[in-house]
């Protein structure tokens, strides 16, 4: 089917929203992105792009070599809560090199390249519903706004509100675990930059540098029952991070004690979606696979729906065949990869003898760990 074009909606002006934007915008469809948020901003905060993720942002043309805005990481320290002592290192994928983005910096690069494209982008949009019919979809904005399109996209995360439309009421679990997000300045620059991975009783801290070094990346998950605020842009308390992290040593306690500014959210979980669409409307990103961040594969995850939806219109005969095609290449991968997080999730947070014997067997195998992870950094979707 010849995308050339059709008319599309995007509901969501994330990375995955505008990467699906500018992938289809490339191929000649007519796109519009609605935004419900007035501007174009993310919460201080790192993510890592791995070359799965990375074969679609240079196919987009937003990577360039070297990338723009991004920081080579040169592997990652796993670490031991107590003193900071290094129980492993663990290189780069051999799939090709993972980069550290701020998320601000990743969705202005997006953002530029798909202005530039021709796609049009609409802040402070809210959209009410959408709904199917036999040719097109209707999008009804809160102010009763009504726009027709051939297809409409939901990427409108974890907390879709479009995903219902498909899958019907849905209760999230909770997974007992609060994520903190920081970030601050650092001048302690290094040669080769790396993450580290600092591995406690319930508890783990993910640190790795951003913009040339010059923002050190904190994130902090801990097991918890008493807090269960979704949303990641509520404020905490950075002197309560440091009482919930003060017997982690070594050098994520220098990390943390520079903590001026924080935020946290509880860790929700729902399912790979059933439903991914309907013939006209389809899931892209969070809203169709929530994930939780033990494997840094959110942000890749949705950057490989955008292409491979934009990719899926170029050999099917219709919309309904287009996204059917899209849902069949991508629901199996979701789910593998979501899981792969979730087992993470307990790795990480490991008590007592249990603990003791995982850090030896990461100090034996180790320098190969990435190797049981190369079925997700291996896949190229562009290909």
């Amino acid at each position: 089917m010849k995308i050339n074009g059709l008319k599309f909606c995007v509901v969501g002006g994330g990375i995955g929203g505008l990467a699906a934007a500018l992938a289809m915008r490339q191929r000649g469809a007519q796109v519009t992105v609605l935004e419900q948020a007035p501007a174009l901003t993310e919460v201080g905060a790192g993510l890592q792009i791995s070359a799965n993720g990375m074969s679609v942002l240079r196919a987009l043309g937003v990577a360039g070599d070297p990338p723009e805005a991004a920081q080579l990481s040169h592997g990652t320290i796993l670490r031991d809560y107590r003193k900071g002592r290094v129980i492993s290192r663990i290189p780069a994928p051999a799939a090709g090199p993972t980069f550290y983005y701020h998320r601000a910096d990743l969705l202005e690069l997006l953002r530029r390249a798909s202005e530039d494209a021709g796609v049009d982008i609409r802040l402070g949009a809210r959209v009410q519903t959408v709904r199917k019919h036999p040719s097109e979809v209707e999008i009804v904005l809160d102010d009763e706004e009504r726009l027709r399109v051939e297809c409409a996209i939901a990427a409108d995360g974890g907390r879709s509100t479009l995903r219902p439309i498909l899958n019907g009421p849905e209760a999230p679990a909770f997974t007992y675990q609060i994520a903190w997000r920081a970030t601050v300045p650092w001048e302690d620059r290094v040669e080769k930059s790396q993450a580290s991975l600092t591995m406690g009783p319930g508890r783990h801290v993910v640190t790795y540098p951003l913009r040339d070094q010059r923002l050190m990346n904190v994130v902090a998950i801990e097991e918890r029952s008493d807090w269960q605020q979704e949303g990641w842009r509520v404020k905490g308390d950075p002197n309560d991070l440091r009482a919930r992290f003060a017997d982690f040593g070594g050098p994520v306690r220098d990390i943390l004690t520079k903590v001026e500014e924080t935020h946290l959210w509880a860790l929700f979980l729902r399912p790979v979606a059933e439903r991914w669409q309907n013939g006209r409307l389809a899931l892209l990103g969070d809203a169709a696979h929530p994930t939780l961040p033990f494997m840094a594969q959110g942000a890749c995850l949705a950057l490989e729906d955008a292409w491979v939806l934009a990719r899926s219109f170029d050999s099917q005969s219709g919309v309904r065949q287009a996204l059917v095609a899209y849902e069949s290449a991508r629901q199996r991968r979701a789910q593998h990869v979501v899981a792969a997080a979730s087992a993470n999730a307990r790795n990480f947070h490991l008590r007592g003898p249990m603990r003791l014997a995982a850090q030896a067997v990461l100090a034996a195998i180790g320098p190969r760990l990435t190797q049981k992870y190369d079925w997700i950094y291996n896949y190229d979707p562009t290909v």
